[in-house]
């Protein structure tokens, strides 16, 4: 029960159920410190698919970190998901020291660290006893808002200078207010400061969803918010773009209720996303082949005033 949603409430979703977390795994990564993971699963049940949701690089000093996203963890898990958050080395709270070749961004360690969450997810299933045998290996989806989904493209098959950064093991991935095309797309002083954003969409053949914010105005170029769905327009793997109305880089809330990165607090279009990307996940992950259609069709009635979709 919500008291604050309205017209959300017409996008059909599961209800919730019990959940269990566990926080922190540690993961051996040589060279460096550990890497620090938050799981949340289901209490009960069996081949649960697997979602790993890459942080962004935001103003808070814990939300960009295994501790964040809690809206969006949360209620995907609920509904049948394991969701594995790490701190990445970017992370102000519990990454990589300041000094360390690749700060602040780590773009690069980025990547290698989902990399090894997925090398070691049995290492991760015996630090979290409920959840052991339980979560399906083979049914993975990558997730990342900002920055976190420009890691996420990487993985699922955009390019940089013309290297591979993909891996196989990512069946499906969504991208939430990622950044868009560098280079000179972005104003001489960003594209200076940021030339690992100018990766190359063509190459993301991996299925997915990009979702934006119709008020997102980015300060990386002069271009408006349609930058962000530049994945849309150029991967050849997203098959449809949701647009979120009346917010910006926050999307109504998924980093942290009442938090810095939430510059527009929207109850009802986060309900929305909440409810859409799940419903994009259960069928693009065989969880429920209907879900998605579904969801489309709610948003055709009253919920159009929160949010609208492009199908490819």
């Amino acid at each position: 029960m919500n008291n604050l949603i309205d017209l959300s409430r017409h996008i059909p979703t599961p209800e919730a159920a019990l959940t269990v977390a566990y926080t922190p795994i540690h993961l051996p990564m040589e060279g460096r410190q550990p890497l620090e993971l938050r799981l949340t699963a289901p209490a009960v049940g069996s081949d649960l698919p697997i979602v790993l949701l890459s942080h962004g690089f935001g103003p808070s000093n814990y939300l960009p970190s295994k501790d964040g996203y809690a809206p969006l963890a949360q209620f995907w898990a609920e509904r049948g998901f394991a969701v594995i958050q790490p701190t990445h080395a970017s992370s102000r709270v519990g990454g990589l020291p300041a000094d360390t070749p690749g700060a602040p961004f780590f773009w690069r360690q980025r990547v290698e660290e989902l990399k090894v969450i997925l090398d070691q997810l049995p290492e991760v299933e015996r630090q979290a006893p409920a959840v052991a045998g339980r979560m399906d290996h083979l049914r993975i989806a990558a997730t990342g808002h900002s920055f976190g989904g420009h890691t996420v493209g990487l993985l699922m098959g955009a390019r940089l200078s013309g290297e591979d950064f993909s891996d196989p093991r990512i069946s499906a991935g969504i991208l939430l207010a990622a950044p868009g095309r560098g280079g000179k797309d972005m104003t001489e002083e960003n594209a200076a400061r940021f030339p690992f954003f100018d990766v190359d969409f063509s190459t993301m053949k991996t299925r997915s969803l990009v979702v934006c914010g119709d008020a997102d105005n980015p300060h990386f170029t002069t271009r408006g918010p349609e930058w962000h769905a530049d994945a849309f327009h150029d991967a050849p793997g997203a098959d449809a773009l949701l647009m979120l109305h009346g917010v910006g880089h926050g999307l109504g809330g998924i980093a942290g209720l009442d938090a810095r990165e939430t510059e527009t607090e929207d109850p009802d279009v986060l309900e929305a996303a909440k409810r859409l990307t799940l419903a994009w996940l259960q069928t693009t992950l065989d969880v429920d082949r209907s879900a998605w259609a579904n969801a489309r069709a709610a948003i055709e009635g009253p919920a159009s005033a929160v949010s609208n979709i492009i199908i490819r």
